[in-house]
């Protein structure tokens, strides 16, 4: 979708690239991010009005290194760089950049030195957040230093008649407190952004595209139950009523309650005419013995459009195939050096067929989750279905290690009924934003009535997020955790040792397949 105004962030594989972009998003500036080497005819089709170069773990004179196309610079763009982008752009205009003899990884005090537009309104000192063993020890010609820091010299510099902007530190981050005032600065005083990404103008945009490409065709709209695939629905519903056949596939991979949920809240409370089909035994007879995750996303994909496929002939003439594919699900199937370094295939990106009948349309594919979520509210979608935890398109078979079968469906579906009402009773389901339970291929030994038993390993998860492409592990009280986890050994025949997941996204994703 085309809008007035864009930023691009060409990323050069930093962990923290989606965060510009969650930054730039809540300054109700839209941007999009695309890998380094997207060539240059392509981002001058796009029209941006600003360029932000991101981080990376490379070193500009390792052999290899991504390096930007000078001709970027050529664009008259302004264009900010962000550690590796200011140091891949001091080598590519001659400057200097060496190995620093102390490296710099955490918080730093540095000095404003001018009165850099990127700067306004901050005072002279400001507090960030470093991560870099390299560091500029050259400007080139042209440019002048914005700001220092006991430790590095160029913690900022600029070329005024370029517009070009460089940092060392990290802005997007929460440890450089004021670095959302700073990508404002960039957006707005330099790139002239006027603020227009917000609800309401996303919601008008992609209705009209959406009648513009539909002209009058029927769409078929795959629901799960969850907020993403729900809002989906409600906006194709208001943009082109009459012309949508909203599908629940029960593909025997549902939570507990997602049936439930189609039901009460998106037939009875906002008559949508969803038509359920029954395909558990279909999916799981492709799925049976399976265990490679990246099989399994494939399979339920695939799947999932025969499904769907089936359904369009029967109704005669539906073309389209509408989900709820989000942003951060096309970030992370597309990875910035290609393929081999994809981190996983989603159900509803990579996990789709080549060739199929269908032709997809995805309205929600350019928001993170928070927008969805105002979306769905400024639609009118009640808060019990927008505050749901999100749930993976391939359902519980992605949080069953190893083989999918109805017996471990089975445990696993009451042990995440368990733990979601122990968090729903206790008020933290509302503080964490996604919780689950990973049933492991592991068994362990344990004593229950005196005999010994050799069963399952459940692992609980529990995250909390903002955009959910970085996560912290939930602090959940350690009361919450023990009577969880005495529920589900005492309740679930199968289950006799509980853990719980400490690990933060990255290194981990959230989910564990």
């Amino acid at each position: 979708m085309k809008y007035h105004e864009i930023i691009l962030i060409l990323d050069f594989g930093s962990q923290y690239t989606q965060l510009i972009a969650r930054r730039l998003r809540e300054a109700q500036v839209y941007c999009e991010i695309h890998p380094f080497n997207t060539p240059v005819e392509k981002i001058k089709s796009l029209a941006p009005i600003g360029l932000i170069l991101s981080g990376g773990p490379a070193s500009v004179y390792e052999s290899g290194a991504p390096i930007p196309a000078i001709e970027l610079y050529d664009l008259g763009l302004p264009i900010l760089g962000i550690c590796y982008g200011m140091q891949a752009t001091v080598r590519l205009f001659g400057g200097c950049v060496e190995s620093a003899d102390r490296k710099e990884f955490g918080p730093a005090d540095l000095h404003i030195l001018n009165n850099s537009p990127l700067f306004q309104g901050l005072g002279k000192h400001i507090n960030v957040w470093m991560s870099h063993g390299d560091a500029v020890t050259t400007l080139p010609a042209g440019f002048v230093p914005t700001a220092s820091g006991w430790n590095t010299q160029y913690a900022a510099a600029e070329h005024p008649q370029k517009k070009i902007y460089l940092v060392q530190f990290h802005p997007e981050v929460i440890h450089t407190p004021d670095g959302a005032k700073i990508l404002r600065n960039f957006a707005q005083r330099i790139c002239n952004a006027q603020a227009l990404w917000t609800t309401e103008y996303f919601i008008s945009h992609i209705q009209k595209e959406i009648q513009q490409r539909l002209q009058g065709e029927k769409v078929l709209c795959a629901l799960s139950g969850g907020v993403d695939s729900s809002v989906t629905a409600l906006l194709l519903h208001k943009a082109v009523p009459g012309q949508v056949f909203p599908i629940f596939v029960d593909n025997g991979l549902l939570r507990y309650e997602d049936r439930e949920i189609i039901e009460k809240i998106l037939i009875d409370q906002m008559n949508l005419d969803v038509k359920i089909i029954d395909a558990g035994e279909q999916f799981l007879a492709r799925l049976k013995g399976i265990v490679d995750p990246e099989q399994k996303r494939k399979i339920i994909g695939e799947t999932f459009i025969q499904v769907f496929e089936q359904t369009a002939s029967a109704l005669g003439s539906a073309k389209f195939l509408a989900q709820g594919t989000l942003y951060p699900d096309v970030i992370e199937s597309v990875s910035v050096k290609g393929p081999s370094a994809t981190i996983k295939s989603h159900h509803n990106v990579g996990g789709l067929p080549q060739k199929m009948g269908l032709k997809l349309i995805e309205p929600l594919r350019e928001l993170f989750k928070d927008e969805v979520r105002a979306v769905g509210n400024k639609l009118g979608l009640p808060h019990a279905l927008i505050n749901r935890h999100p749930f993976p398109g391939p359902g519980l078979a992605v949080r069953i290690i190893g083989e999918v079968t109805p017996h471990r469906l089975n445990i696993l579906r009451q042990a995440d009924k368990i733990f979601i009402d122990e968090l729903r009773a206790s008020g933290w389901y509302s503080q964490v934003s996604q919780a689950f339970c990973v049933l492991l291929p592991v068994k362990s030994v344990g004593v229950q009535g005196d005999a010994r038993t050799y069963e399952n390993v459940l692992a609980l998860r529990s995250v909390n997020t903002a955009d959910f492409m970085t996560a912290n592990w939930s602090p959940l009280p350690q009361e919450l955790l023990g009577k969880t986890a005495n529920r589900i050994i005492n309740e679930i025949t199968g289950i006799n040792r509980v853990v719980y997941d400490y690990s933060t996204k990255p290194p981990a994703t959230i989910e564990w397949e």
